[in-house]
Parts: C-alpha cells; sequence; structure tokens
C-alpha cells in the first residue's frame, strides 16, 4: 500500500481549484449522507470543518482497488463481549502503520524525522480533531507523558520505553510537534507504534483530566469512583481511557468507527467517526461503511451463523474445517468465501514449559535431544493430508517463505518425520525403560506421558493432538490432553504449573529485521515456554527465576544488542541468529504453517482482497489491508 499524503502544495493548489476550501468553504471535500441531520441540526460542522487540512490521501485505483460510495451497515459475529477489542485492531488507525508490504508510513502522523534511530520528533496534522471535535494537539502526548506515565500512582514507564533502565527525554515543540530522545538507539518504537495493540503515547487530555486526581475536584472524582464500581481513582482513569476493548462510548477515538454501546449487551453498535482523517483521491471523507455492527454469539455457532448468512465480514470464529460447510452456502446465500494465508509460524504447535514447576519433565525439556526428538517423532505429512487438504507447509515453528528472513534450513530443522532417530534420541537422554504397555518410563518410575493443555477453542487442535498422539505412542511417549477455559490455561502455564502447552506457533512469522524480535527470547511473562525467564526479565530480576541455559541467555543478550543497534544489516544478522537458535534447539515443536484461513464476507462487500495474509502481528489481522476503504455496492 502507497502512502499519499497531500502536501502544503498540493493543499493550496486543491484550494485554488476549490477542493479544498477555507472555514467557509463547503465544496471539494464530500462527506456521508448519514451525518447530514447532525449537521442541520447544528450539532456538527461541514466537511470542511472536520478534516485536517492535510489529510491522508487513499488512492484507491493505484492501490488496484475500486473507488466507493457512503453507505451501509456491516454485521459481525463475535464469540463474547471482550471480542470488541477487534474494533480498533481492524480499524488500525496509527500514528505510523505498516503498509502492504510492511514499511512504516504515516498515518495519523503528518510525518516524522530520525537521528541515530534514538531521537524521534513526531508531527502531527494541522487541524485534526479527536472524535468529539476537540483538537488533536501536542497536549495529548503532554498529558500522556507528564499526567500518566510519569506519575507516581499510575501505570508507570512502559517497559518498551525504558533502555538500560531510563526513559526518553521529552519535549513539546509546538502544538503540533513532539521530540522523544532516547541516550542510546531504540529502533524498535516506531514499530511498537504500528502494532495491533500499539505503544499508547498519547491520549485525549481534554475528556482524561476528567479523571484525574490533579486536575478533577475530589467530589466529582468520589461521585464517578461510585458511578463507574471502582475502588480509587486510579483505576477510575484507567477504566475511562481503555482503548483495547472499547467499552467507554464517550472516550474520543481517532479511529474510523467509534463505539456506540456500553456493556454488558449482546449487540454492540460503531459509528462512522465524524473527524476521522482519512479521504479517498477524490476527497470523499473514509470510512465508507457507516456503521458496524457486532452481535454477540458462541464460537461454537459462529460457522453455522455465517453459513445462514448472518455476517458480512468474517475474518475470525470461522476455521479452516469449517470451509465445506460455509463455502457450499455460498449457493444459497449471498456471500462468498476465500481462503487467506494465517501468518503465524505453525498452525498448531506444542510448547514444551522448560521452566514448569515439575522437577523431572523440567530436566527433560532442557535436555536438546528430548525436544528434538518429539519432533522427529511428528508425522506433519499425515497432519497436513488428513486436516488442510495438503494446502499446508510442513515446516517447523518458524518464518513464512512471505518474510524476507525466511531460509529452507530453519524450516526442515529437525521436521523431518524419523520414528527411528525419534527413538535413539530419546534412548540417549535416558528414558530406556519400557513397561508392557510399550510405553518409556520416566526416571521416578511414572509414565512418560505428557500432559499437552490447551484452551479448548479449537477442534482443530484437539485433531492435531489426536494424530500426535499416535506418532508419540509409536515411540513410547504417551500424550494426554487437558481443556481449560482459556484465562485458568493461560494463568496455569504462566504459573508453571502447566508442562506442555497447546498453542499458535510465532505470532509473527512474516517479519522483517526492524520489527523487535521479542518473541525469540524469554522477555515476557507470557511465553509458554520458558514463563519464569519471561517474569525475570519482565520484572527486571524482581520475579521468576533467571534463564540458566547458554542458548536462552544468548537469545536474551541479541535482544539487546538489537534494541541497540544502528544499521538495518546489523539487526539482520542478529535476527538469522535468533533464528539458527530456535532451529537448531527446537524450544516449540511446530506442524505445519501457512495454513488457510476462510475469511468469509457479503457478495456486495467490495475492496477486500481475494487472498493475503491474516494474524494479530504484524497485519493487525485485516488492519493493514485498511477496512475503511471496504465498501458496500448495491444489488441489481
Amino acid at each position: 500500500m502507497t502512502l499519499h499524503p497531500v502536501t502544503r502544495r498540493q493543499a493550496l493548489a486543491l484550494l485554488a481549484a476549490g477542493a479544498v476550501g477555507g472555514p467557509q468553504a463547503t465544496r471539494g471535500w464530500t462527506g456521508a449522507a448519514f451525518l447530514d441531520a447532525r449537521i442541520a441540526a447544528g450539532e456538527l460542522p461541514a466537511i470542511s470543518d472536520r478534516l485536517p487540512l492535510e489529510p491522508r490521501v487513499m488512492d484507491l485505483p493505484a492501490l488496484g482497488r475500486s473507488t466507493g460510495k457512503h453507505g451501509g451497515t456491516i454485521r459481525i459475529l463475535i464469540g463474547g463481549q471482550r471480542d470488541i477489542r477487534y474494533m480498533p485492531i481492524n480499524g488500525y488507525s496509527r500514528l505510523v502503520g505498516f503498509d502492504l508490504g510492511l514499511n512504516l508510513v504515516a498515518d495519523i502522523l503528518h510525518s516524522w524525522q530520525v537521528e541515530e534511530d534514538r531521537v524521534f520528533t513526531l508531527r502531527l496534522r494541522r487541524g485534526h480533531r479527536w472524535s468529539d471535535g476537540h483538537p488533536f494537539t501536542a497536549e495529548d502526548f503532554r498529558y500522556c507523558w507528564e499526567d500518566v506515565i510519569l506519575h507516581a500512582e499510575l501505570g508507570g514507564m512502559p517497559p518498551e520505553m525504558r533502555l538500560d533502565g531510563q526513559g526518553p527525554e521529552f519535549e513539546m515543540l509546538d502544538d503540533l510537534t513532539v521530540r522523544y530522545r532516547w541516550h542510546s538507539p531504540l529502533p524498535d518504537f516506531l514499530p511498537l507504534l504500528a502494532a495491533p495493540s500499539p505503544l499508547r503515547i498519547c491520549m485525549p487530555a481534554h475528556y482524561m483530566k476528567n479523571f484525574h486526581v490533579d486536575h478533577a475536584d475530589a467530589d466529582t472524582l468520589a461521585r464517578l469512583i461510585a458511578e463507574q464500581r471502582v475502588d480509587d481513582w486510579q483505576s477510575l482513569h484507567q477504566k475511562m481511557s481503555r482503548v483495547t476493548r472499547p467499552e467507554n462510548p464517550e472516550l474520543p477515538t481517532l479511529d474510523p468507527w467509534r463505539p456506540r454501546t456500553t456493556p454488558p449487551a449482546q449487540q454492540f453498535v460503531f459509528e462512522r467517526n465524524p473527524y476521522f482523517h482519512r479521504v479517498d483521491q477524490d476527497g470523499r471523507q473514509l470510512p465508507y461503511i457507516d456503521r458496524v455492527v457486532m452481535n454477540v454469539s458462541s464460537y461454537d455457532l459462529i460457522p453455522a451463523k455465517v453459513a445462514t448468512g448472518e455476517s458480512d465480514l468474517q475474518p475470525f470464529g470461522v476455521e479452516f474445517p469449517d470451509y465445506t460447510l460455509v463455502k457450499e452456502a455460498e449457493h444459497r446465500f449471498p456471500i462468498r468465501v476465500n481462503l487467506w494465508t494465517r501468518t503465524q509460524g505453525s498452525r498448531v504447535a506444542l510448547l514444551p514449559n522448560l521452566t514448569c514447576a515439575d522437577p523431572v519433565w523440567r530436566a527433560l525439556y532442557r535436555d536438546t535431544n528430548v525436544r528434538r526428538a518429539l519432533s522427529l517423532a511428528i508425522d506433519r505429512t499425515e497432519i497436513n493430508k488428513a486436516l488442510f487438504f495438503g494446502l499446508a507447509r510442513e515446516s517447523a515453528n518458524t518464518v513464512l517463505p512471505e518474510s524476507v528472513l525466511y531460509r529452507e534450513e530453519y524450516a526442515r530443522a529437525w521436521a523431518i518425520h524419523d520414528p527411528e532417530q525419534a527413538n535413539a534420541l530419546l534412548d540417549g537422554s535416558g528414558l530406556t525403560a519400557k513397561g508392557r504397555d510399550g510405553l518409556r518410563r520416566l526416571p521416578d518410575g511414572r509414565v512418560a506421558g505428557i500432559l499437552a493443555e490447551t484452551a479448548g477453542e479449537s477442534t482443530l487442535e484437539a485433531d492435531v493432538l489426536e494424530l500426535i498422539a499416535e506418532h508419540y505412542r509409536a515411540v513410547g511417549i504417551a500424550l494426554w490432553t487437558r481443556v481449560s477455559q482459556r484465562d485458568l490455561f493461560r494463568s496455569r502455564t504462566m504459573a508453571g504449573l502447566t508442562s506442555m502447552a497447546v498453542w499458535m506457533g510465532l505470532d509473527n512469522a512474516v517479519p522483517t529485521a526492524e520489527m523487535p524480535p521479542y518473541e525469540l527470547a524469554p522477555t515476557t511473562e507470557d511465553q509458554y515456554i520458558w514463563s519464569q525467564w519471561g517474569v525475570y526479565y519482565a520484572s527486571k530480576g524482581q520475579q521468576g527465576s533467571a534463564p540458566d541455559l547458554p542458548e536462552a541467555l544468548e537469545l536474551v543478550e541479541l535482544v539487546g544488542r538489537w534494541r541497540k543497534s544502528r544499521s538495518h544489516d546489523e539487526r539482520v544478522e542478529i535476527w538469522h541468529r535468533m533464528l539458527a537458535i530456535h532451529a537448531d534447539q527446537v524450544f516449540t515443536i511446530g506442524t505445519v504453517n501457512g495454513a488457510k484461513q476462510p475469511v468469509v464476507r457479503a457478495k456486495q462487500l467490495q475492496n477486500l482482497p481475494d487472498t493475503g495474509l491474516i494474524g494479530f502481528q504484524p497485519t493487525s489481522i485485516l488492519g493493514i489491508y485498511m477496512p475503511d476503504t471496504f465498501w458496500l455496492k448495491d444489488e441489481a
């Protein structure tokens, strides 16, 4: 996707041609009829006073897309109330964002300047406004920095902004320009702003001051604390500012659609942001679609409801095993089904917990040859043919061929079905004793059985595990499955109570060298293969335990090197070293990747590509494909 910002010179030329008006002009830019009643009632100004002077212009013909028209509602099915989080992810309005080539481009920002990868100057668009019409200025960055991040009683400095324990210097250069200055390079700053859940460095100061102890009076805060049923002003501020789940309809936003429903509810309505900053090449304000309605169902029922035409856009909730069901529905309902490629390093991965509480399995999992044997024992060809129609790629958990960092040796390492070698490796690791059942025995006499725990949200996982259980039994290892509710599954795994977790592989398997490689090293508590090491890193040694495997220590050191890197070539070298370590050490056990994801749309929904990459990282599900440019075509 190519960015086509309107320069000041172009804006003046458009003004002279009548395409952009001054404060009194009404020609040139085109707004949606959906807002006409509010304009007539005096609740909203004309379109020329709602757009920035230099909006972001999307040249749709240059992108191979059609120019759309305003109007309409699209329906999406979600499995629960928390899934409204998909709206800001898919809306993908970011200070900077990734284009289709995974290059960083200015979005909310007018522009940026980087010096030595450590000084970042951000320039805003003149005249840009929040969804309530209040100006979006440098004050919104200052408030987030001084009144929130640096405030002793609020969230504190995000670890991503710390370098050697220090945060940046912050400056407001003028109403539209801010600067962050670190003492050393911090190359992940801009990619973090482009993430599905971006680093938050600005918030609507004019609104949030109503919930801040330094700006609101005590009586007002006390009343709001009681109304919102929270314990203190800090909890109030956090609740009213939450953007990852847009539950506060009054919170001003810069997203294409703003929430209009207060939970709890079974239906959540999002309406167009009257002040959204993007337009098409003909001057029509985006988004084209007026309303998005998210209807709460259950995960089990979503495929059947999609197959009866109850959804107009469904990029999630329908799995590959549901493809035949929804594809056949094309003959009965005006829907279209396409197969996109998932961006995970493995569609289903086994994640042995190297920091699990069980001392016997902890020691075994830290034996590289045990991990290699568990990988070699898997017949990925059978999994691919039986469950993916042979359309996936048999691979270790690693980057995809679509990534510039792909190397075939990473995909093939210890990922060929070789039960003879797997048996030899297990024998060499001391698991030689077997019972009459043919299963190996652990050093303490127990059956060598792995309890694989899952969140139980995918029948595909269960099918894969059933096949792997047969493969493992052939080398003397039992595999059992425990299904838990997701929150319990996550908490058990992060506490080290789970021996092996079952999840997807690398979240971002199409990285560039400019994207941070945190996934490949123990850096966060929610990494299931070494949660206690991740806690140690994230807490600066205050919790968890320090890594004690040389390869894990090297991965942490490489992350540190990447964060201080000064060149693209250095970052490429670091990424390849980390990927090579993972390929050799088999910290995670992949099955297949490049798996297909059914994406279902209403027949009249335009500009959604027939194929694409889909995942949380780095595409923000559909985000980089700009859903604000989707539109509904009238059916004859």
